[in-house]
Parts: C-alpha cells; sequence; structure tokens
C-alpha cells in the first residue's frame, strides 16, 4: 500500500475484486456481443450460462468470503424443506473490512442483476423468446447471490445484536451482583 494515500483508498483484494466482476462482465458482454459475431443460439446460450455459473461460484464461494466476510448456502432437511445457513466474520472482523472492496461486492452484485433483467426487456420488446431463456437463466443466478447475501448479511446484523444485548445484560447482571456481595 502507497503510505502517500489515505487509508482506505485503494482495494484490499484486487485479484479477488478482478474476479469477482470479469465473470459478471464476460457474460453480459458475451451475451451482447454474440449477435455480432455467432450464428448459432446453442453457442451463445451455452458460453453466457457458463459465465454467469462461474460468476455465481466465484461470488458465493470466494468474494463473498473475502470482500465481506460472509458466506451461505441452502440446504433441504430430512423433512424436505429448504433450510438457509449463513456464516459471518465476527461483528470487529466484519469492521475492518475494506470499505472499497464491500462497495465493489455490492453494486456489482444489484447493477448485474439490473442489467439482466434490461436485457430480457429488450429480448421482449423484439419477440426473442429463445434469448428470454438466456436472460431468465442468468437473472436467476444473481438473483439467488442477491437474495442469499442480504439475508446472511442481516443475520449477521441479528448475531451481532443478540450477542450484544447479551454482554450488557451479563455486565448488569455481574455488577449488581458484585454490588450486593460487597455489602
Amino acid at each position: 500500500m502507497d503510505p502517500s494515500q489515505p487509508p482506505g483508498e485503494n482495494y484490499a483484494s484486487p485479484k479477488t475484486c478482478f474476479f469477482h466482476v470479469l465473470f459478471k462482465a464476460g457474460a453480459l458482454a458475451f451475451y451482447i456481443l454474440s449477435a455480432l459475431f455467432v450464428n448459432s443460439f446453442v453457442i451463445i446460450f451455452v458460453v453466457t450460462v457458463l459465465l454467469a455459473a462461474l460468476d455465481f461460484w466465484v461470488v458465493k464461494n470466494v468474494s463473498g468470503r473475502i470482500l465481506v466476510g460472509l458466506r451461505w448456502w441452502n440446504e433441504i432437511n430430512d423433512l424436505g424443506e429448504s433450510v438457509w445457513k449463513f456464516e459471518s466474520l465476527d461483528q470487529e472482523s466484519l469492521a475492518r473490512m475494506n470499505k472499497k472492496d464491500s462497495w465493489l461486492f455490492w453494486w456489482t452484485l444489484y447493477i448485474t442483476a439490473v442489467a439482466w433483467i434490461v436485457l430480457g426487456i429488450f429480448s421482449l420488446i423484439r419477440f426473442q423468446a429463445d434469448y428470454c431463456l438466456i436472460v431468465g437463466v442468468c437473472l436467476t443466478l444473481s438473483i439467488a447471490n442477491i437474495v442469499g447475501f442480504t439475508k446472511c448479511r442481516k443475520d449477521a446484523k441479528k448475531q451481532f445484536q443478540q450477542f450484544a444485548s447479551q454482554t450488557i445484560a451479563s455486565r448488569v447482571s455481574s455488577t449488581i451482583q458484585s454490588a450486593f456481595s460487597v455489602v
């Protein structure tokens, strides 16, 4: 880090940020530009969905952990019910996360979904139902990460609030006990 720059001006994890953006941009760029170079819908579908799937995996398993300290997954329990699972760093570590990394993570997550929605609208206007399928798959993957990480962030805040409440309650309780034990 350059000492002449104020803290927080650089990305803490530039390689992770690069790959966080790479597959999103790659899927969107290939989808948009493929009409100019590729005549096969199958190739456009496979490559675009593959890039979107790689983005989903990288965000869910790598950049989410490194850039914002969060991780989520979904399991089906023995009763056949969907159960969300969340992991997050402790609040002290979350507070030390690089703000620029976090900003890039959240904004690109939302902007990508908006871009897929806009592309879906264009496909509908142009009566290209087959291209709506590509957009639908990519939008579903984007929204799955948005929902997962948003729930994970809310769960982390709730855990912190519960921890803070328990800590305060135990401190007050011990203070009261020590005050009466002195008497």
